[in-house]
């Protein structure tokens, strides 16, 4: 079998890894080489993968559980897509809150598939605001046990991107970079947007280059770590909505909305929660990182009488309550004759981290 390059992208939720991984793989084809990619979440009926099929492109998803504790599920996954894509590169999106992956994941791939994997340094991506509050000493809106995760993850990296570099005037992202450099010096530190395309060709270079990958390991205190992930309701849901002819945006929007001004009203910390919303060919993306400011939308679902609707969200609350806000929520949308039916709901708060391998030494291939 043929050596596949891998390309692990780790990063807090909301810092954009997924649009990553689709700007990434485009370039990755268009210089001629077949791409896979993998998905992870600890539930499955993911908006990411959804997406990411839109594209036709070859998609695995490995749910219920991180890359770390399912290693056995992210080898299976990764001989899927060099089976039926006939990969030259797989790129993997790890559990937004996962972190000790150099540790569990690159160190055991690194020893166990060495002459069938070219494995790059691991990048993670982070969101600058978030990043130069928590830099600061500060929490970002976020939970002490989870603003420790960002931490570490920052930590074991081999490449920090900054994300969304767009948001800042250039000044500031030049501070900004020199900061993290301080704070991280061993890292390389780049700048990238999935907006201009700004950075994401130079670090597509350097990833499909190098094979340096996990040359730190965090100390992490599982404790923690498990707090940090267990403040987190984790919400999954998949709705098959019909009607008479209804303008999917407007509700879409009207929806996303909703939920927005709701957890701001609560102070409910929001990772992220993202909707993919289908009628018949067209579709409708819309992401909240944070605050309502955040609040963002792409693509277009037209016009018609049935859509399928899914809904990922990850908000600091207990899951019981997420998802009767989600329930309630859609409730107070089925007027005019629209109708909601509940495929998949899936609301949970996520174990203890309990990984397959776990290195205390880097891997010298």
């Amino acid at each position: 079998m043929k050596t596949t390059r891998l390309i692990l992208v780790g990063g807090f939720l909301g810092a954009g890894k997924t649009t990553l991984l689709w700007e990434a793989a485009r370039r990755i084809m268009g210089n001629g080489q077949r791409v896979g990619l993998i998905t992870n979440d600890q539930a499955p009926e993911l908006v990411d993968t959804t997406i990411l099929l839109h594209n036709n492109i070859k998609v695995a998803e490995v749910s219920g559980s991180c890359f770390c504790c399912n290693f056995d599920g992210l080898i299976n996954a990764m001989q899927q897509v060099r089976k039926e894509a006939n990969a030259d590169v797989i790129i993997a999106e790890p559990v937004g809150s996962c972190t000790d992956l150099s540790a569990t994941i690159v160190q055991p791939l690194k020893e166990k598939m060495e002459h069938e994997l070219l494995v790059s340094p691991l990048s993670v991506l982070a969101d600058p605001i978030h990043l130069n509050n928590i830099l600061n000493g500060e929490m970002a809106g976020m939970h002490p046990s989870a603003a420790y995760i960002f931490l570490k993850q920052l930590e074991e990296s081999d490449i920090i991107l900054i994300s969304k570099a767009d948001l800042l005037k250039t000044a500031d992202l030049t501070a900004l970079k020199e900061k993290v450099k301080t704070r991280f010096p061993e890292a390389e530190v780049m700048t990238i947007s999935a907006i201009t395309g700004e950075g994401i060709d130079e670090w597509v270079k350097e990833v499909s280059n190098r094979t340096n990958a996990g040359q730190r390991l965090a100390e992490v205190d599982y404790d923690v770590y498990a707090e940090g992930e267990a403040v987190l309701g984790w919400l999954n849901s998949t709705i098959e909505i019909s009607s008479e002819q209804t303008d999917w945006d407007a509700f879409a929007k009207n929806l996303m909305q909703d939920f927005s001004r709701q957890f701001d009203e609560m102070k409910a910390y929001v990772g992220h929660v993202k909707i993919v919303l289908e009628s018949g060919e067209d579709y409708l993306i819309g992401n909240v990182t944070g605050k309502g400011d955040t609040l963002n939308f792409r693509g277009s679902a037209g016009t018609g009488s049935k859509a399928r609707l899914t809904l990922n969200a990850r908000v600091e609350m207990n899951p019981d309550t997420l998802e009767q806000i989600v329930r309630n929520t859609l409730n107070t949308k089925m007027t005019n004759n629209l109708t909601a039916k509940i495929v998949t709901l899936r609301c949970l708060s996520p174990g203890r981290p309990n990984p397959t391998f776990r290195f205390d030494h880097v891997v010298t291939n």
